[in-house]
């Protein structure tokens, strides 16, 4: 175990990563030259394209006598619950910062996270050999947040500097420590194979795990059979046994995906007196969508999908629900939108399911006047009006590091979201921290696009959810001929009922398609219309037939038309498409 080193590498998104694990790999030897590509551990095709990490990454090194089992980890704040499975398996981690663009928002929240579990933290500079680097600039920064002997200069691109980082890793970061013979593992991330069932990484913390070993789910209850166990080198490999203080995998036989929680403990069934180890705070989502097939045939696909992705993402929720118009679909629950873009997007590449996607919202607090409180995550389960006594939701604190430069764009970006200024931190000359606390209806939308396009994509944001405060804020209505569509519902402030009524059904006037009579579409709330359109009916040319006489022939067509209309409007309905839905909740 004294040659054992377990780390992570922790940055905010962008800063290289990846990139920095792509030479280790190459000074390890890890990986054959013939096979080695950019990113080699952002496996997804969906990372490779975006270029960012979404999935943690275990792999094993050998570096000398020592094994170094290293976690790249995402760095986006959507997947900071991934980051934080990943410093449980670990001792030790290496803190990256683009000498570019100096300390960001997610480098702060990681490195908070890696404090408070008491991991040794190893600094490093990257991109020192970028033109605009400011080396000197990004030590100063790191210095003031972290003690450190060193900070380490490198460029993960050229390998400037790697090898003395590597050497770091194993003369500073400690040999993990024995749990003793009582064989227990902490699962950190899983997947579903065909074959071998569910397949759970591991962290050995005492004893050790053999193939046909039987083992036993502490938090679950529940057992099974090792039928395989090894290491990620980088492709999962057997060996005849992983050891304590060790990371690997085990793949678990089982089939049934919800049976292996990620947080839960392995041991044997012939320990029953072995007691869980301390497993991770279950996420809160705080970002609801739904998800529907486009095909109402597709939905047992989209369950196993929904189910499957579960399995290796805890922080994702589903439950069933099903509407008149699109059928049967899951409320999802994620812990931001980029989650639940990504999310959507493995479904439909990697399960074929092409999918109509409702707009995000956040979960609201209604208490009636009965005193009985109502957890509110669409705003089909809106309560009537009358009967609401008070209204909470979810309030943010909301961190922006920016450029000094850019510091006037970005306050008056953050004074238009109804929030209120907390702090304004000066982390060097050029860098400027702002924080702020605001609903989080108002970040979770388009807040980020709009903060990368006024400061020209220097900017970074983190935010964290601090606490439920009153809202005045109503249910929006659509209704289209007379019927509501609670699928265009939506929960909005009061004063700005109005423009996001008129905006809504503009759109929809835009998109639906005209029908044999004439379809008037209004903003509603409480009752009251807000805002309206008219869709004009289809017109066929009755006349086109006549080829003369008198003028009364015409007429008597156009009113016999006129009357059909009429009959029409009194008693038809608007059947609308999926792509309607579609178009809507993408605008």
């Amino acid at each position: 175990m004294n040659n054992i080193r377990n780390f992570v590498i922790i940055s905010h998104v962008d800063h290289g990563k990846s990139t920095l694990a792509d030479r280790f790999l190459e000074l390890t030897g890890a990986i054959d030259k013939r096979e080695m590509r950019e990113q080699y551990l952002d496996q997804m095709e969906l990372e490779q394209e975006k270029g960012i990490t979404i999935k943690l990454q275990p792999i094993r090194l050998k570096y000398g006598e020592y094994i170094l089992n290293l976690i790249d980890t995402p760095g986006h704040v959507d997947f900071a619950y991934e980051v934080s499975r990943s410093m449980a398996a670990v001792e030790g981690a290496i803190l990256l910062v683009d000498a570019t663009k100096g300390i960001q928002a997610q480098t702060l929240a990681n490195l908070r996270l890696a404090q408070q579990q008491g991991l040794k933290i190893i600094p490093a500079v990257n991109k020192i050999d970028v033109a605009s680097a400011d080396v000197v600039g990004a030590e100063k920064e790191i210095a003031s947040l972290v003690p450190a002997n060193k900070v380490f200069r490198i460029s993960a691109k050229t390998g400037e500097g790697v090898k003395e980082l590597l050497q770091a890793v194993v003369n500073d970061i400690p040999a993990p420590s024995s749990g003793g013979k009582e064989t227990k593992a902490l699962i950190f991330d899983s997947r579903y194979d065909a074959f071998l069932g569910v397949v759970a990484y591991v962290r050995l913390k005492g004893g050790e795990l053999k193939a046909g070993d039987k083992l036993r789910f502490i938090a679950q209850k529940t057992s099974g059979v090792a039928k395989e166990v090894g290491y990620v080198i980088p492709k999962e490999t057997p060996f005849p046994v992983i050891s304590d203080g060790e990371i690997g995998y085990v793949a678990t036989g089982i089939k049934d995906a919800g049976v292996v929680r990620i947080g839960d403990t392995i041991t044997l069934v012939s320990t029953p007196s072995a007691s869980a180890l301390k497993g991770y705070t279950q996420p809160k989502p705080v970002v609801f969508v739904s998800f529907y097939p486009q095909n109402t045939d597709d939905f047992d696909v989209l369950k196993d999908a929904v189910n499957k992705l579960h399995l290796n993402d805890p922080s994702f929720v589903s439950e069933p629900e099903a509407h008149e118009a699109l059928g049967r679909g899951f409320r999802c629950g994620f812990l931001g939108v980029l989650h639940s873009e990504i999310i959507a997007e493995r479904i439909q590449r990697e399960f074929s399911v092409p999918l109509v996607i409702s707009r995000p919202s956040v979960e609201f607090s209604v208490t009636d006047k009965k005193g009985k409180e109502l957890s509110i995550k669409t705003a089909v389960d809106w309560p009537d009006p009358t009967q609401i006594e008070s209204i909470k939701e979810p309030w943010a604190q909301v961190e922006v590091i920016t450029p000094a430069s850019f510091y006037p764009k970005a306050l008056q970006l953050l004074e238009q979201i109804e929030g209120t200024q907390k702090d304004i931190v000066y982390l060097s000359e050029k860098t400027v921290q702002l924080v702020y606390e605001a609903p989080l209806r108002e970040i979770i939308i388009d807040f980020y696009d709009k903060l990368k396009s006024v400061t020209q994509g220097m900017a970074s944001m983190d935010y964290e959810i601090i606490d439920m405060r009153k809202g005045d804020l109503v249910k929006l209505e659509v209704l289209i001929a007379g019927e509501i569509q609670e699928a265009f519902s939506k929960v909005v402030p009061k004063v700005s009922a109005y423009q996001e009524g008129k905006t809504l059904v503009a759109k929809l006037k835009e998109v639906l398609p005209a029908q044999q009579f004439s379809v008037a579409l209004q903003a509603v709330v409480g009752g009251k219309v807000l805002a309206r359109e008219t869709i004009g009916s289809r017109r066929r040319d009755v006349t086109a037939s006549l080829y003369g006489g008198d003028v009364t022939r015409k007429n008597k067509l156009l009113d016999k038309q006129k009357k059909g209309k009429k009959e029409l409007k009194a008693k038809g309905r608007v059947i609308i498409p999926p792509k309607v839905f579609l178009d809507v909740f993408r605008s």
